[in-house]
């Protein structure tokens, strides 16, 4: 059964664990996901921190998932 049609139009699904493909999940992390995989599976909001926070270029890394992204947009 999908939870989804059992949701109303507006509910938000919130994905932690966002990260570019290539890149390595956190030891604390058992799942992950692409930011293009999860607006595909229809995530309303991506929560995504290291692969960012811990790039060496913040700035290309925030392009790059905007990239993903926009994919699929």
């Amino acid at each position: 059964m999908h939870i989804r049609s059992e949701l109303s139009a507006d509910f938000m699904f919130v994905t932690p664990g966002i990260k570019r493909q290539g890149t390595e999940a956190g030891a604390d992390q058992r799942r992950v996901t692409t930011p293009l995989n999860a607006v595909k599976d229809g995530s309303s909001i991506l929560v995504i921190g290291r692969a960012i926070t811990g790039a060496p270029d913040r700035i290309q890394a925030c392009l790059n998932v905007i990239e993903d992204i926009a994919r699929v947009l």
